[in-house]
């Protein structure tokens, strides 16, 4: 399949770092960063962990934000992710990097004010156990960000609603893994222990298509959907001669949810007594 001008998409699949790195620059990321570093309320003398920091895009911000005498603890399990933080934080002496799975964080119990999570909970195996462990590093009343897409809100306007259905559910159904997740996380959250005061939908739009498929790899994606039976090769040329050429508009939203710590309350099975023993 080749598409009706390759010149409007990327053929190429850009390395996980770079791609990372020009989200945060563009204007959707930029807008919900932003907003996500609003919501941490961060002040002097804070300790934030930044849990699937990739190649450090938000900590030098971070580490801004809580100097003088504040932490910055960068959380990734891929070294090279981290080797570009490290280059990116150089100026930043408050920053500290450690390898380790959001499944199980390579820091104690309560040693954390704050933390954030950004596109990352999409991925792993287990939200609830990243959640956990969230719960389990941050201080009681310490507060957790998390931004995350719902997948299932991804919305490309074609004369042929069918194909946008086809291709969405492609992504939903076979490409992201946790694709719903964005939804998910109030009732993800509080079932690990956290008060979730505020949910607050971001909705992404697009009306370049270059600009799009930088974000979201329409023939790349496309090639996928056809090999996976979504689409015919047909059918993925007209929907890909019309995001090229014709009138274009894209839509996706995004959940910046904010969850606070409540204090773990301790067992009463083991020394007392209930009203059915």
């Amino acid at each position: 399949m080749t598409s009706a001008d390759s010149s409007v998409f990327e053929t190429t699949r850009p390395a996980s770092a770079d791609y990372l790195t020009r989200l945060a620059a563009s204007d959707a990321g930029r807008d919900y960063k932003g907003r996500m570093l609003d919501a941490l309320d961060l002040r002097a003398g804070l300790a934030v962990l930044d849990a699937g920091c990739g190649p450090g895009t938000d900590l030098p911000a971070l580490a801004e934000a809580v100097a003088p005498g504040g932490t910055v603890i960068g959380v990734d399990r891929d070294q090279e992710m981290l080797d570009g933080a490290a280059a990116r934080t150089a100026a930043h002496p408050c920053v500290e990097l450690r390898r380790g799975d959001l499944h199980a964080l390579p820091l104690d119990d309560a040693v954390v004010d704050r933390a954030r999570t950004d596109r990352v909970l999409q991925h792993v195996d287990d939200p609830g156990r990243a959640l956990a462990e969230f719960h389990r590093v941050l201080r009681p009343g310490g507060r957790l960000v998390m931004g995350e897409p719902d997948w299932d809100t991804l919305a490309v306007d074609h004369p042929d609603p069918a194909l946008s259905r086809a291709y969405t559910r492609h992504i939903t159904e076979r490409v992201v893994r946790n694709a719903a997740i964005g939804r998910q996380l109030a009732r993800l959250a509080t079932g690990a222990g956290f008060r979730v005061p505020e949910v607050m939908p971001v909705t992404q739009v697009f009306r370049d298509v270059r600009s799009a498929d930088r974000v979201f790899g329409f023939e790349r994606t496309t090639r996928r959907a056809v090999g996976a039976g979504y689409l015919t090769e047909a059918q993925a040329a007209e929907w890909l001669d019309h995001l090229a050429h014709g009138p274009f508009l894209a839509s996706a939203t995004l959940y910046v949810v904010v969850a606070e710590a409540q204090p773990t309350v301790p067992s009463t099975r083991a020394g007392g007594s209930s009203a059915d023993e």
